[in-house]
């Protein structure tokens, strides 16, 4: 399989904040093996003046501060080497669902589509994304409506800045790229992957304080342990996300085996 790295952009005003996690597990690995670069951009460096302000109080009245457009502006424009008018935004507004056809330039924002498994997976496909880290009360709105080609949200909760909701998307689209995780079909088998909450894993030892492996697990015979997986992986679901199985892919005797779950309860 053909392995070749991906390229984040993150535009920050802490860029302290993603030292230690590049340096640790899965992340550190797959920029050592050159899967993946990552470069931090300080908006601060990009802003005018002697103290580099790069935020101001609201139109309007109201608290917070608010990012200003400028250093924002100047920070994406000169690192991906281009000033994005009109109409370029509305071509790559258009090309977002395209992979490898234009550079995504994400807002993390809570006002954004949810991020997903779904939506990593088509980040994944795209070679270079840069990631807008906002901070303070907001950002000023003509970034979002005149550089930003997409904006994206981790969950319905408010967090002190962007640096933790890129770290998540950061982690989330790498390992679903080829050479990156150990295990090759590791990132199928996942939560979400499939459309189902992942089946309970076991290893040794076979019992503990009591608790016992399955026995099927430990039979060796790999149909029986795969269908049991699957159920498990249905029944999981069910129990505690019911509400994916609606979209989930089903066969008929899978549904059988929800429906007799069903008449138990």
């Amino acid at each position: 399989m053909l392995q070749c790295h991906m390229h984040f952009d993150i535009f920050t005003l802490f860029p302290g904040i993603f030292e230690s996690p590049l340096r640790e597990s899965m992340l550190k690995r797959a920029i050592d093996s050159g899967l993946l670069e990552v470069q931090l951009h300080n908006i601060r460096d990009y802003a005018e003046g002697r103290h580099q302000v790069t935020d101001d109080y609201p139109y309007g009245g109201g608290g917070g501060m608010v990012m200003k457009p400028e250093p924002v502006f100047s920070a994406v424009e000169t690192v991906l080497g281009f000033e994005m008018s009109s109409a370029m935004r509305n071509e790559a507004e258009a090309a977002v669902r395209q992979p490898n056809s234009e550079i995504p330039i994400i807002l993390l924002t809570p006002q954004g589509r949810p991020f997903n498994q779904q939506l990593a997976f088509e980040l994944a496909g795209y070679d270079r994304v840069a990631l807008i880290c906002g901070r303070y009360e907001g950002f000023d709105e003509r970034i979002r409506e005149h550089l930003a080609t997409d904006e994206i949200s981790i969950g319905d909760y408010v967090l002190t800045g962007g640096e933790l909701a890129a770290l998540v998307i950061l982690d989330a689209v790498i390992r679903l790229r080829p050479g990156v995780l150990g295990d090759p079909t590791g990132a199928v088998d996942d939560s979400h992957a499939g459309g189902l909450l992942e089946y309970p894993h076991y290893t040794r030892p076979p019992e503990f304080r009591g608790w016992q492996v399955p026995e099927v697990l430990l039979s060796g015979n790999h149909a029986k342990v795969e269908r049991w997986r699957r159920e498990q992986a249905l029944r999981r679901t069910w129990l505690r996300r019911p509400e994916l199985l609606e979209r989930a892919e089903l066969t008929d005797s899978e549904r059988a085996f929800l429906q007799q779950l069903s008449q138990k309860e």
